[in-house]
């Protein structure tokens, strides 16, 4: 099949209009990575496919589309998809995006139109039939595709196997090259930035969300300035206080500071769908002597996670540890997650790299390129002494005889009560 071009000759009705077509408008974009990394990485899912059988993969999450091809697409009700083969990838994308996800994708693209809902899976055939494959098996990305979905792409592909290659992918993306650590890096200097201009802005009466557009605001500037190739898109601060700290992923609201609120405060850069993260306690002038002392406890186990992440540790092991100190002080049952995670391609509506986390299930032993994060979290209930939630996160990269913290902003009492 040849495909048509992005403009065709004169038609009279919907019916006559291309199913698929060929959209090259303007020139490929510098993208985040190098040829060389994006080749790096393909290398490693095709030796999966080589290990698996696999006549081609068809990703569909966003983290696996974006790792692969650096195209990060945006959902609204349609379907997308990286095909990979043994020599080639393309990524089958809609028409409503023109000719964006060819200029910002490492490897070809096929576009689908929206005149039969089907398009989407006769894209994805299309994309392998064009390269002479008549697949037997394909690899899937099993943890993000719906049942529906699953049904239509094997239909499609002729009733092909499907196999899942999410758990090997993710295991791929877990340790990160030399290029990724770079960007990650730069994600957590801009993180402290927007930690400094959010620590600025505070004072009483100031609102919950105003403080989140500052950080936002500074944030969003610097990555433009780092990265002017890059779109700009998804960063977002999540500023809470009073009550509104007992949760780690609670938005921003309309809530006034006052004076004695426990604070939260919570930086995500997001520098081409590369997440990081600054979060920290605060206090709006001086805390009552309960609240002092549990956000002392809680920088106690910070302090010593941060020293527990090395080479040759265990997740579970560090969970395990840092449980204990808890125990110690009665606060157990207030902890309220895992103790870091890993970082890459995610954000609050895609990616987890689940099998590094540091959990009492999970027995990933950390090894160099691999960067977690340090974030123990305690809660303690409105009307008890203290009430409010505690948190501190850092970012640390893991090296060949220790791990590197990345993240400058300093935490604690002693840095962390703002004056009123």
């Amino acid at each position: 099949m040849t495909l048509a071009p992005a403009i065709s000759s004169p038609v009279t009705s919907v019916s006559e209009l291309e199913r698929l077509k060929e959209l090259h408008n303007g020139a490929k974009v510098p993208l985040t990575f190098s040829d060389a990394e994006f080749e790096r990485r393909l290398s490693g899912l095709r030796r999966i496919m080589a290990d698996k059988g696999l006549d081609a993969v068809v990703l569909t999450s966003y983290h696996g589309i974006k790792y692969y091809s650096d195209f990060l697409f945006t959902y609204f009700g349609r379907s997308y998809a990286l095909v990979v083969t043994p020599t080639e990838q393309v990524s089958v994308t809609a028409n409503i995006d023109a000719g964006m996800p060819w200029r910002r994708s490492y490897g070809e693209n096929i576009v689908y139109t929206d005149w039969r809902r089907d398009n989407f899976q006769h894209g994805v055939h299309e994309a392998l039939a064009q390269r002479g494959i008549t697949p037997r098996r394909v690899g899937v990305e099993f943890d993000t595709l719906p049942l529906d979905s699953h049904a239509r792409l094997q239909a499609a592909l002729g009733g092909a196997e499907l196999v899942d290659v999410a758990q090997d992918a993710m295991r791929q993306r877990m340790v990160k090259s030399a290029e990724e650590i770079e960007v990650i890096r730069h994600g957590a200097r801009i993180g402290d930035l927007g930690g400094e201009a959010i620590k600025a802005a505070i004072r009483e009466g100031i609102t919950e969300y105003e403080v989140a557009l500052i950080g936002t605001e500074a944030m969003v500037h610097e990555i433009a300035r780092t990265f002017p190739d890059s779109e700009i898109r998804d960063t977002w601060v999540w500023f809470q206080s009073g009550i509104n700290t007992d949760g780690a992923h609670n938005w921003a609201t309309t809530r006034r500071l006052q004076r004695g609120d426990i604070l939260s405060l919570n930086c995500f850069p997001m520098t081409s769908g590369y997440y990081t993260a600054l979060e920290r306690t605060l206090f709006l002038g001086e805390p009552d002597a309960r609240s002092l002392q549990l956000w002392d406890i809680n920088v106690e186990v910070h302090r010593r996670g941060l020293e527990l992440i090395k080479p040759g540790a265990v997740c579970k092991d560090i969970a395990a540890e840092l449980n204990e100190i808890y125990v110690s002080h009665g606060l157990l049952p207030n902890r309220t997650f895992g103790y870091g995670h890993s970082f890459g391609v995610l954000s609050h509506y895609y990616g987890r790299e689940a099998g590094l986390e540091l959990r009492e299930d999970i027995d990933t032993v950390l090894e160099p390129g691999m960067v977690v994060s340090m974030e123990p979290m305690i809660t303690v209930l409105d009307g008890q002494p203290g009430a409010g939630g505690y948190r501190e996160h850092d970012i640390l990269v893991v090296g060949e005889d220790g791990a590197e913290n990345i993240t400058k902003f300093p935490f604690g009492p002693e840095h962390n009560i703002v004056p009123c």
